[in-house]
């Protein structure tokens, strides 16, 4: 039996389970954009609104090799994403807050798979990038570690704070 919330609806962190792994791959199905916040040189956040595909509850997205995305996570790998839709009955509200670790992929097996993934959910992507063979594109990796599922239908401010395995992370 999952833990019980309290009266807010908040949960303690929790393992994975398999209806949560079912929610969150649903609402990674359902939604296509979402937004990528990485630390600036500064210190200050910088959200971004990115097109992403994924491979289970891996993440992957597309930049200007030389956007500021791409430099703020060659140089701090912490990222924070949102995924969720607007709605206007606020009592169907569900979406994904996500903490993970982001890396620019560098090893041709691991872009060709970030670049399969992407090309299948958004086809037209080829022809941005198949004149110049994607030269000047940086493919981001982005692995959850934690993960906050939001589901409204369960009652305003439910949700479900997931930690997911350490193993997760990559180098």
């Amino acid at each position: 039996m999952p833990p019980q919330g309290d009266e807010t609806g908040r949960r303690g962190i929790r393992e994975m389970d398999k209806t949560t792994e079912t929610f969150l791959l649903q609402q990674l199905k359902r939604h296509r954009v979402m937004t990528l916040a990485t630390a600036r040189p500064d210190g200050y956040p910088q959200a971004t609104i990115v097109a992403f595909a994924n491979d289970r509850l891996t993440l992957f997205v597309a930049v200007d090799s030389n956007s500021q995305k791409a430099r703020n996570i060659r140089r701090n790998p912490k990222v924070s994403v949102a995924i969720g839709s607007d709605r206007r009955d606020w009592s169907k509200i569900t979406g994904l807050s996500m903490a993970g670790q982001a890396r620019v992929l560098r090893k041709t097996d691991e872009i060709a798979l970030a670049k399969s993934r992407l090309l299948a959910r958004f086809p037209d992507m080829k022809k941005l990038g198949e004149a110049d063979d994607f030269k000047g594109w940086a493919f981001i990796e982005v692995v959850p570690l934690v993960i906050s599922a939001l589901d409204y239908t369960k009652g305003f401010g439910h949700t479900e704070l997931i930690k997911l395995s350490s193993a997760r992370k990559r180098r």
